[in-house]
């Protein structure tokens, strides 16, 4: 079987070991790499060798590159210059809709009660890592450099495409969740009694919507992509980000050239509508299926490098640390585990002997969900929920379940889900300490009345 180079865990082992063996191996060891560049750039890591890999992008000003202004093209605007918001956050956050996390939103599920099946932008998810930054479309400029570009264009002259670039370019449209990596996360501590650091998210922290825009194939075929290139490292125009006294320069995450060119669409609708500043205004990344740290927001400038690339978000952050896993964390975390939420308040009052429609959706970064399966007596027997439609390999199945509850008192609800590749909601997520990808089938309490 070859290897997957869409996989990025199979692509670090692959392009790492090819790139030591061409710089000398045995004097950097991958976890001496990993672990010196955490947080500053791969560049240090590896001094003596001559080589530079990563680093800390930083935005060209640069003269114009391959990209055209379209015609006709919609003019949208979404602030001045590249303001920021008062708060966090844009968009009304009504306590019916949202829980607050400082920066961050969680969608709550009984709010997604008759949605259909699209997350309607006012009650999407936020995840911020600092203050959703309001940029103006017309000045806006996508800008893409690196040594696996044609020419090699420099940081500060970059190939550079506006924002009626894209408009102008094919366009394509995909339904996909977005989910946070520690979407769950809360149940670490609450349903395992773990210890866990990060934003406590129960289910809320994902959303399906219906992308359009520009594949990323287009835009890197457009800017000269080469056979040499094996890395891009897309970067958000969000404000810098400073973790316990460290500045860690703006978000950004690399993504392997193979994935890259698969899947990978450069959004700029929401269901119809342009991005709203909280989703990413006026481009942002949507990965298909994989941990939401790779679908930027924000986008300002994609470097494309024939050598590996390391941020902080993929060394430090989004790997899998803790007792059972390396000192320097497992491999990059790539596709979303299966889960599943049932449309009801946290401690619903249901009316004993009366008929009720449960209602939920289960999904998985694996692929279709394939069998839905609920229980109304804390586990001890399970039956088939209803699903309908057609499953879909990048969004959310829905389902229902009847349920006439007897006895009055408490209850405990659960629903799990099958994917495609056969992967099934276990009764214990994994532990690791940044308490990513809680998988495990959630406890979910009623009280009968």
């Amino acid at each position: 079987m070859s290897d997957d180079l869409t996989d990025e865990g199979t692509y670090e082992r692959v392009r790492a070991g090819q790139w030591l063996s061409r710089v000398g191996g045995a004097e950097v060891s991958r976890r001496k790499l990993l672990r010196t560049s955490a947080g500053i750039g791969l560049g240090a890591a590896i001094a003596g060798t001559g080589q530079a890999v990563g680093g800390t992008a930083h935005a060209g000003t640069g003269h114009a590159g391959t990209g055209h202004a379209g015609t006709g093209a919609t003019r949208v605007l979404a602030g001045a210059g590249r303001a920021a918001a008062e708060g966090p956050i844009v968009k009304p956050l009504p306590p019916e809709l949202f829980v607050v996390h400082g920066t961050n939103a969680e969608t709550r599920w009984e709010a997604m009660s008759g949605q259909g099946h699209l997350t309607p932008a006012d009650r999407f998810f936020v995840r911020n890592h600092t203050t959703t930054p309001l940029i103006d479309a017309l000045t806006w400029r996508l800008r893409l450099w690196g040594s696996g570009l044609r020419g090699a264009p420099a940081e500060d002259r970059p190939v550079e495409f506006s924002y009626e670039d894209l408009l102008a370019l094919p366009a394509e449209s995909l339904t996909a969740f977005i989910e946070c990596t520690g979407n769950g996360r809360g149940f670490f501590s609450s349903q395992q009694g773990q210890t866990v650091s990060g934003t406590p998210w129960r289910l809320g922290a994902v959303g399906v919507a219906r992308w359009r825009g520009v594949r990323l194939a287009t835009v890197l075929d457009r800017a000269g992509l080469t056979r040499r290139a094996v890395d891009v490292l897309p970067r958000g125009l969000d404000a810098e980000f400073v973790d316990k006294g460290v500045n860690l320069g703006r978000v950004r995450r690399p993504l392997p050239v193979a994935k890259a060119l698969d899947d990978v669409l450069l959004a700029y609708e929401m269901n119809g509508r342009p991005l709203p500043p909280d989703h990413g205004f006026p481009v942002r990344l949507v990965v298909p299926s994989w941990v939401g740290i790779g679908s930027i927001k924000w986008l300002g400038d994609i470097q494309v490098s024939d050598q590996p690339l390391f941020s902080p978000w993929n060394t430090q952050f989004y790997r899998l640390f803790g007792p059972d896993h390396p000192p320097e964390g497992g491999p990059p975390l790539t596709r979303m585990v299966v889960k599943s939420a049932f449309e009801l308040p946290w401690d619903a009052r249901v009316e004993a002997g009366r008929a009720h429609t449960l209602r939920g959706r289960s999904w998985s970064g694996g692929g279709r969900i394939r069998r839905v399966e609920v229980s109304v007596d804390g586990g001890a027997s399970w039956q088939a929920a209803h699903s309908g439609g057609q499953p879909s390999a990048t969004a959310w199945r829905r389902w229902e379940f009847r349920w006439t509850p007897r006895r009055p008192g408490p209850h405990v609800l659960l629903a799990r889900a099958t994917d495609e590749t056969g992967a099934t909601q276990p009764d214990q997520a994994p532990y690791n300490t940044l308490g990513y990808l809680f998988g495990a089938v959630v406890r979910h309490p009623v009280t009968v009345v």
